[in-house]
Parts: C-alpha cells; structure tokens; sequence
C-alpha cells in the first residue's frame, strides 16, 4: 500500500524517539532562516506536524517530511512534537520529501497588502512597534517595510485597486515619494486618476520620480563592452537571445535588463525571497532594495550592545 492509501496515525511524540533520514534530500540548512523558525516554535509551538515512518523494533521512528522542523524544535528546547505516522517504501519516501519541498499545491503566499494588514492587526495589540517585531523575531525597521502596503493612503489605495497602478510595490513606492515631495507625489497622482480605464502606470516612472526627489540612488549604467574581432566568420544568422520587439518605448531598457538577469538568477529564488518579504516577485530591482535594508538593519542590531 502506497503513501497516498495510508491512513496516518496523530499523536504527540517525544522528539527523542525520531531519528533523522541519512537519505533525507536536506543536507543543510540556512541558519539565519532557521532562527526565524526557531523564534516561531518558540513563540506558537510547531505549526505542521512532522511525518514519520511507524516504529521500527526499538520503538523509534524514521523521519520522512521536516527535518527543518525537527532541527528547529530541537534548538527551541521542545521536548515533544506533533506528528503524522504514515508508512511508505524508501523510494516513494524520497519522491514524498521532493513534493514537499517544492511547495507543489501546498500553500501560496499571501498578497502582499493582505499579508501586511494581518501583520498590523498583530503589531496593534502590543505596546510599542518594538515590541511587536519581536514577536516576530525582526527588527522594527523590518515590521514598518512590512506594513507598509496597510498604510497607503486613501488616494493611493483607491488606485491600487481601480488597477491603474501596477503592483502593491509600486503603490508603496508612491508613498515613499510623498513623504519625501508630496508635490511630486500629488502631480503623478492625478496624472494616473486621468489614464484611461485599463491602463497602468509603469513602475519606471515612479522609479525615475523617486530618482528625482532623491529618494532612491539612479541605477548605474553598464559600459558597453566592445567585441573582440573574431577569426572565423560565418554567414549563418545569429539567434537573439532576448527581443524588445513591440515593447514600448520606456520599457525597453527594464524589460533587456530583466531578460539578462533571469538568465543570471533562480526566478523560483526571487519568487520565494518576495514571497517572505511581502513582495511582488516581478519587481526584482524592489526585492534587492529589501534584502539591503533587512541586511542593515540585522548588522545594526548586531553591533547593538545588550
């Protein structure tokens, strides 16, 4: 019988009792997303059972799904953990630990200004923002980018949702602009309330008008790289590897820049880093800002003497 027609058996188990998978495709582990699990353990207990093979002849059982979770309820000090006992062969075993791990139906990511407004109704119910992002086990520098897109402001919001602007990121870029030239802010506003229905706003130009109020630093542009002669020639043509054919005018450059770095990074990668940080997994240049910023601020944290 295989996985799937296995009934699985509930219960508490001491941690003690699992041995961890030798074949487990999990050798290693990222530390600094292990702290956030071990933070969340902490706090709230162990959310997704573990699942593990029924016990062998010594009473201990074999590990088939969470070694991540096992890892991190064993730095969290957790004596006994939730699991789901369900037999199945060492083969299927492995396909079982690979469809876990590529999220295939498991779960989606929250929209983005859905997952900040959860996260404010957290934060509301604590003293001080401090105090809230360590319940989260973040920085508050962390929990403000975090709940940025519940805060937009009537003016902004309206647009988000008529969908005259492009993404959640660029809404709270819009916002970043306002604080810094509410002018600026006020002019782009009502040139987007004027597109016509079913256009956008592209992100370039709010990018360019934070470029402009000195919000963020202009991108640098690459030197071009002259062509070595070559020795040979030859008179069959040459496949392009990116066209900008039919691509308007002031996406050409961001749409070659993003062509050249798919070919450069993991698009699952970015997906699932925007997914963490609350991100539109589109706005890779946004993404890279983010990473900066939560560096930053860890570093600070670090150097900060208890």
């Amino acid at each position: 019988m295989g996985f799937k027609d296995t009934a699985g058996e509930f219960r508490l188990l001491d941690i003690a009792l699992i041995t961890p998978n030798p074949a487990h495709p999990r050798q290693s582990s990222d530390e600094a997303s292990l702290k956030g699990l071990v933070n969340s353990i902490t706090k709230k207990g162990l959310i997704h059972p573990l699942i593990v093979q029924p016990a062998d002849a010594d009473g201990r059982y074999l590990l088939i799904v969470g070694e991540r979770r096992r890892q991190a309820a064993l730095l969290a000090g957790e004596t006994q953990v939730p699991v789901l006992i369900r037999a199945c062969t060492a083969d299927e075993a492995l396909e079982v630990q690979v469809f876990e791990n590529l999220g295939l139906g498991l779960r989606a990511a929250l929209e983005p200004r859905d997952m900040a407004n959860a996260i404010q109704r957290i934060a509301e119910r604590f003293a001080s923002s401090a105090d809230a992002a360590e319940q989260f086990g973040r920085s508050s520098t962390w929990l403000n980018q975090a709940t940025a897109a519940a805060n937009l402001s009537p003016k902004v919001s309206a647009l988000l949702d008529s969908g005259k602007i492009s993404s959640t990121t660029t809404a709270i870029q819009l916002e970043k602009l306002a604080q810094k030239d509410e002018a600026s802010a006020e002019t782009l506003i009502g040139q987007i309330e004027q597109l016509p229905e079913g256009e956008k706003l592209p992100r370039e130009v709010v990018d360019e008008a934070l470029v402009e109020a000195g919000v963020r630093r202009p991108k640098k542009e690459k030197k071009a790289v002259k062509a070595k002669p070559s020795v040979e020639t030859s008179s069959a043509p040459v496949a392009e590897p990116f066209s900008t054919a039919g691509i308007p005018p002031w996406e050409e450059a961001p749409a070659a820049a993003l062509a050249s770095a798919q070919r450069r990074v993991d698009p699952g990668k970015v997906k699932q880093v925007a997914a963490m940080l609350g991100l539109d997994d589109e706005d890779e240049a946004t993404i890279l800002d983010r990473l900066i910023d939560e560096f930053l601020a860890l570093k600070a944290e670090a150097q900060t003497p208890d």
